[in-house]
């Protein structure tokens, strides 16, 4: 049963700052949602939270620090740890909205953030499922891979201006932005083919006008070095991981090792790109992780048949 829908501007804690929550279906199953490296939960989460709020499910959507609505100085800073703190503090938040179970929170993220769900439902278990959306596994991988992708001169440009901005920061100076995505040979922070996705797959017509997609430059060097696929194995929640066979930007296959090596784990295969979830394979997509979702925080009963794309352990 869907309730009345309301949106709360709350503090999860003072250190992640501001939240919109939106409060639906006393008494049943909740969805954490954030968005992937650098993009705001706007633009990052809405599609997906629409539907799953449809569906009837609380959604707790929320901004990591430094980011869109929550606080934090200086701006567009990525730091795996405190965004490791901010999916804590949502997890811990979650139960306590107004008729959600405590036993039926959820997890979902993609690309970044689908990586961190590997990791904070590796270590929190009470969280009764986790949803993967391409999730970037393997730093290394990924950045061995966007450099194939990047004419070495720019990547020259980059590197230098990821250390130079690194340094500053150790006396004060304010962060040396990049773009989310550019041409290969442009300094940004991803020259793959499907990065250039990006905007027209999460901001169409604009709807998102102060996402600034840019990213302070230090960030990319610990994401480089991030491996949260290898929490996959210590996940003892049912986990969904929905992998684009062509992604260039997060990689199919270290998220595909994550599935298998899971307990748990059911792994979706679709066709396209890091972004085809929020284009033409946004319905399946969904569906997926409705039926996900239903079966593990609702405890509804299933078609006996998978959704399209999805394949059940043992037959990946």
């Amino acid at each position: 049963m869907i309730g009345m829908l309301a949106t709360l501007t709350i503090a999860v804690d003072a250190v992640v700052g501001p939240r919109d929550v939106t409060v639906t279906n006393p008494g049943g199953g909740a969805a954490t949602l954030a968005g992937g490296f650098a993009v705001t939960k706007g633009p990052g989460t809405d599609l997906f939270a629409g539907r799953f709020h449809a569906a009837g499910f609380t959604v707790l959507a929320f901004d990591c620090r430094h980011l869109g609505d929550s606080g934090g100085q200086p701006r567009q800073i990525q730091r795996i740890r405190e965004q490791i703190a901010d999916w804590q503090a949502a997890i811990a938040f979650a139960p306590t909205l107004l008729g959600v179970d405590p036993t039926r929170v959820g997890v979902w993220g993609f690309s970044l953030s689908g990586g961190h769900v590997l990791r904070v439902a590796a270590r929190n278990p009470q969280v009764a499922a986790a949803i993967a959306q391409t999730p970037n596994a393997d730093g290394p991988a990924a950045t061995r891979n966007a450099a194939r992708h990047q004419k070495p001169l720019a990547m020259l440009r980059f590197t230098g201006r990821a250390v130079l901005d690194a340094l500053g920061s150790l006396v004060g100076r304010q962060p040396l932005l990049v773009p989310l995505a550019g041409e290969p040979g442009t300094v940004a922070l991803l020259t793959t083919p499907d990065a250039l996705d990006g905007g027209r797959a999460l901001d169409p017509d604009n709807r998102y006008p102060n996402w600034q997609q840019e990213v302070a430059a230090r960030s990319a060097l610990r994401v480089g070095l991030y491996r949260p696929g290898r929490y996959a194995s210590r996940v003892q929640c049912p986990l969904l991981v929905l992998v684009c066979d062509q992604d260039q930007s997060a990689l199919a296959a270290p998220a595909v090792r994550a599935a298998k090596r899971a307990p748990h784990g059911e792994l979706v295969r679709i066709p396209g790109g890091h972004y085809e979830p929020f284009l033409g394979g946004h319905e399946q997509a969904v569906e997926a992780a409705l039926a996900f979702l239903r079966l593990h925080l609702l405890d509804l009963v299933c078609e006996a048949s998978p959704p399209p794309g999805r394949q059940p352990r043992g037959r990946r």
